[in-house]
C-alpha cells in the first residue's frame, strides 16, 4: 500500500471536540508498505489521505501490528501511550496533497522539524485555515475562548496559569529537539522550522515555519517563512530576510553556502554562495547597485534582482556618496571558517 507519510499522534482537543494540536513522536516519511498494511488492517484504513481517530483500547492492536513488521520505535511509542486518556489519531498520507485537517498539518510540520523534509519540500496549501489560534500555556494548549475560565479555575486553586503565547504555531522544542543544535530562546523557533545539525540560534535569532538552515550556521537574525540558509552561512544580530509572507511576493529568498549577513542587514533577493552583505545594508530586488571591478572602478549600475543567485559577491554602501556597491568577495571562506571553528 503506497504511503507518503505516517504518524501516530497524541494531542489536545477543545471542549467542542476540535483538535488544537497533535504531537507526533516518531513521524515517518515513505513508510514501509508492510507497516502501512499492518496498521490499515487494524484501523480500517482504505487508502488516500486520512486522519483516523482511535480509541486507547486500539493501541494494543497497533502495538501488535508494529511488532509484526519489526517497527520497534513505533511499538515503543504505543507502549508509552498505553492507558492515556488523551485523544489519539493515526494520520496516513498516501500523497503529498494539500492538507485537509489539523492533524495532517501537524504531521507535515513535524516532518520539517524532524529534518525528514527540507523547506519547500511539502505541499502546505491552505494550512492556515486548518490551524486554530491557540493559547499556549503552562498547562498545555487551551482554546482561546476557554482560557478565561481556565485562568479563573487556576486562581481558585491557588495557581497562576501562565500564557506563553497566543498563536497558530507552538514552539518547535515542545515537539522535537533536533540533534546537534544550540538554541538560546526556544520560543523564537516555530514548529515547522528546519534547524540543520551544527546550527546555533542565539537569543535574538528567529526561525519561522517552512524555513531554516541546512547545516552549520550561526543565527542571530530573522529567518522568515520560506527562507532557506545554506551550510556555513551566518546571520548577524538584528538582520532580516524577507519571506514571501512579508512582501517578498513569489520570489523565494535564500542564502547560499558560506555567506554572511552583517548585523542589522536585510535581504530581499536570493544570494548565491560565498556572499557578504555589509552591516546595516538592506537590499531589495529593486535596489540600484553599482558594480565595481577589482580596482573599484565603476562597471555598470543594475537592479539587485539582476544579481540574484550569483556567487562571490560583496555588497556594501559607499559611506561618501551613499550608493550601494557590489564587488568580488574575497574573504568569505576564511571568515566563515573562523566563525564555525567552535560552533
Amino acid at each position: 500500500m503506497a504511503n507518503f507519510a505516517f504518524g501516530l499522534g497524541v494531542g489536545t482537543k477543545s471542549a467542542k471536540g476540535e483538535w488544537l494540536e497533535v504531537y507526533y513522536n516518531q513521524p515517518l516519511l515513505n513508510a514501509d508498505d508492510a507497516l502501512i498494511g499492518a496498521v490499515a488492517a487494524k484501523i480500517g484504513y482504505q487508502g488516500g489521505n486520512a486522519a483516523i481517530e482511535i480509541d486507547p483500547a486500539q493501541l494494543k492492536d497497533l502495538e501488535a501490528a508494529f511488532l509484526s513488521v519489526d517497527a520497534k520505535a513505533q511499538a515503543e511509542v504505543v507502549e508509552v501511550l498505553a492507558g492515556t486518556r488523551q485523544p489519539l489519531v493515526v494520520t496516513l498520507l498516501e500523497t503529498d496533497a494539500a492538507p485537509a485537517s489539523t492533524a495532517e498539518v501537524y504531521l507535515k510540520l513535524a516532518l520539517l522539524s524532524h529534518r525528514l523534509v527540507k523547506p519547500h519540500g511539502l505541499n502546505l496549501a491552505g494550512m492556515f485555515g486548518l490551524l486554530p489560534n491557540v493559547a499556549w500555556t503552562s498547562e498545555g494548549a487551551i482554546a482561546v475562548d476557554e482560557l478565561p475560565r481556565r485562568q479563573l479555575l487556576a486562581r481558585a486553586q491557588g495557581r497562576t496559569l501562565s500564557v506563553n503565547s497566543v498563536d497558530k504555531f507552538p514552539k518547535m522544542t515542545d515537539y522535537v529537539v533536533p540533534a546537534g543544535v544550540r538554541i538560546g530562546d526556544a520560543s523564537r523557533i516555530r514548529l515547522g522550522a528546519h534547524v540543520g545539525e551544527g546550527t546555533t540560534v542565539m537569543h535574538e535569532g528567529f526561525i519561522n515555519f517552512n524555513a531554516g538552515t541546512l547545516g552549520v550556521s550561526m543565527v542571530e537574525g530573522r529567518i522568515s517563512a520560506g527562507v532557506v540558509v545554506g551550510n556555513g552561512s551566518d546571520l548577524g544580530g538584528g538582520c532580516s530576510t524577507m519571506g514571501t509572507l512579508s512582501g517578498g511576493g513569489n520570489i523565494v529568498i535564500s542564502v547560499g553556502e558560506g555567506c554572511l549577513l552583517g548585523a542589522n542587514a536585510g535581504l530581499g533577493i536570493p544570494l548565491g554562495d560565498r556572499c557578504t552583505v555589509e552591516s546595516g545594508l538592506y537590499i531589495t530586488a529593486g535596489s540600484k547597485v553599482t558594480v565595481l571591478d577589482d580596482k573599484n572602478n565603476e562597471v555598470q549600475t543594475v537592479k539587485a534582482a539582476d544579481l540574484a543567485g550569483k556567487n562571490d559577491l560583496l555588497f556594501r554602501r559607499n559611506s561618501q556618496n551613499g550608493r550601494i556597491e557590489v564587488k568580488t568577495n574575497k574573504s568569505a571562506v576564511e571568515l566563515n571558517a573562523e566563525l564555525h571553528k567552535h560552533n
